[in-house]
């Protein structure tokens, strides 16, 4: 929801409607030094936005924040206690005395910004020197990723595909709306919706394999990139990507995405925050420019989606019953459900790097160590093993029978 006050031009937006602009305003300098009140950025302004500021302020009882001398960008405000309230709420002095005398932990050290800080952006800031080949990607692939992400990335089991055939083909299927019965939807992959490759570097090498992140090295990385990109059918500097190609921090710079100016506001580059400024200043980029409280769609044009998409593998379905067991099946132990529910995508497959049940080897050298230890690994986790296999819905004896079960399988 948006409100706009014609005379001042001061808008509040919804922050779920700026969360991309709001996800880029963590990284400008202009809006990091936290927020001052109205009155604070009346000292610095101009008699003319005094006067605005002062009318906005009466008029709504709140003050717009500011940063800089600069209004930030998802419009909030902020109210001020007053007669021991805050707009229409009563505010309890002793609670606000206390938090005010809260100390919240201390100044990180730079070393330990430097760990945080290893973010990979769109001009290059962050991104190693490295390389790596498409066939080489492709190994590493078939080693870590396919039991998640499919063959040649066509996605599978809750996992997202990572191409759909030629991304610069696909590009032009984001216009598409199902709006008649022949018409495709668009198609949201990697290659034709992701406006910059560096996000694909940065997720990979923070993020990947999901049991071991941050476990592949740099020249792993640029491999595993220059592979997505080859099953995107993409070209870099105009070159096609085939198995001997090498992806390197140069070649890497120069990957333009096919839907590189798909997104608006534009809020890359030092000038994002006042370009997301602009354009929600003008209300006509993102509703009919007047304000309403009924009938708001009255005067603008919206297309209405008149086909159900269907095809969604595994098919969209509100039902949330749990599926009937047949009893004329061999029994299945709790042990088993836990271990095909929730812990078979590492243990089923030596790609993770986790014991798999069914190998002798593996298991003894897991129980060399102790039942207690063993346990204890599964329920708190260990190294790559995510505590409960990353269901905390689970309970201990619900962790210790799957241990048991897939233990009892590798003998």
């Amino acid at each position: 929801m948006f409100i706009l006050d014609r005379k001042f031009k001061t808008s509040i937006i919804g922050s779920a409607f700026l969360l991309s602009a709001l996800a880029f305003t963590a990284c400008d300098a202009n809006e990091t030094e936290g927020a001052k009140t109205v009155k604070a950025a009346a000292s610095t302004a101009t008699a003319t936005t005094k006067k605005a500021v002062a009318a906005a302020t009466t008029a709504t009882g709140a003050s717009h924040t500011y940063a800089n001398g600069k209004k930030v960008i998802d419009g909030g405000s902020t109210y001020p206690d007053q007669n021991g309230m805050s707009g229409p709420y009563h505010v309890n002095p002793q609670v606000a005395q206390e938090i005010k005398n809260i100390k919240y932990g201390r100044t990180a050290t730079k070393n330990e910004i430097n760990a945080w800080n290893i973010d990979v952006m769109p001009d290059g800031t962050g991104l190693p020197e490295g390389k790596g080949s498409v066939a080489e990607g492709d190994e590493l692939y078939e080693e870590k990723c396919v039991i998640c992400h499919g063959d040649f990335g066509s996605g599978g089991g809750g996992y997202p595909a990572l191409a759909k055939g030629n991304a610069y083909e696909g590009q032009k299927t984001l216009k598409n709306q199902r709006k008649t019965p022949d018409s495709d939807g668009p198609i949201r992959v990697f290659g034709t919706y992701w406006p910059q490759a560096s996000t694909l570097w940065w997720y990979i090498k923070t993020g990947m394999p999901h049991p071991a992140p941050l476990s592949l090295t740099d020249d792993e990385v640029y491999a595993l990139s220059a592979y997505i990109l080859s099953i995107n059918e993409m070209k870099i500097d105009g070159e096609d990507l085939d198995d001997d190609y090498v992806l390197d921090r140069a070649k890497f710079m120069k990957i333009v995405m096919p839907n590189k100016d798909g997104f608006e506001p534009n809020i890359d580059g030092p000038k994002g925050p006042d370009n997301v400024r602009a354009y929600l200043n003008d209300t006509k980029n993102y509703g009919n420019g007047t304000r309403c409280m009924k009938d708001c769609t009255d005067k603008v044009n919206i297309v209405r989606i008149k086909v159900e998409m269907k095809d969604a593998l595994p098919p969209m379905s509100t039902v949330r019953d749990l599926p009937k067991e047949d009893s004329s099946t061999a029994v299945i132990t709790p042990g088993q459900k836990t271990y095909e529910g929730t812990c078979a995508v590492c243990h089923g497959t030596d790609a993770m790097g986790a014991p798999v049940v069914g190998n002798k080897a593996d298991w003894a050298k897991v129980t060399a160590k102790g039942m207690d230890t063993v346990y204890s690994h599964a329920i708190k986790g260990f190294n790559g093993m995510p505590a409960k296999g990353g269901n905390s819905n689970l309970t201990d004896d619900q962790v210790k029978a799957t241990v048991d079960y897939m233990i009892e399988k590798s003998k």
